[in-house]
């Protein structure tokens, strides 16, 4: 069911993780919270596929992670207008939502890959080794604002 951020916490399981994720066009970086649902960590980027094969790794990685929703990192355009990206994560979400039972959200993730990217690029990284964590950790920064909300919320 996909649902608004404030509605996460009460459908919740005790003890559940969220998963959040950062959706490309060629990659889904991936991140895990804790399950007090204080801190987001990277956990990995898959390649994209098909969406049936994407979804059913998804799914797989929720069950053994414990997860008991995913957050969908929304790409807004700057003036907070929906452009072809956000239908297509829209759709991602529809998708997702007839193969699952566990709650889907949207946050908001402008800005999300800049912001890391410059970290990455201030922590003296690669052009190689950014590339190799910027999803993952784009997903994170996600997950981290929406679980900032909730804690203040």
């Amino acid at each position: 069911m996909i649902i608004e951020p404030k509605d996460l916490k009460g459908i919740l399981p005790p003890k559940s993780r969220l998963m959040g994720l950062d959706l490309g066009t060629k990659t889904i970086g991936l991140a895990l919270s804790d399950t007090g649902l204080t801190i987001a960590s990277p956990y990995q980027t898959i390649k994209r596929t098909k969406f049936t094969q994407d979804a059913r790794d998804l799914l797989a990685m929720a069950e053994k992670e414990g997860a008991g929703g995913f957050v969908l990192g929304l790409p807004l355009n700057m003036d907070g207008s929906e452009g072809p990206r956000c239908q297509s994560t829209r759709q991602f979400a529809k998708n997702l939502e007839e193969k699952t039972a566990l709650p889907i959200t949207f946050w908001d993730e402008r800005m999300s890959t800049m912001a890391v990217t410059r970290t990455l690029i201030e922590a003296d990284r690669s052009r190689a080794r950014r590339k190799q964590l910027v999803d993952k950790m784009a997903a994170s920064y996600i997950l981290q604002g929406a679980l900032d909300w909730l804690k203040n919320h």
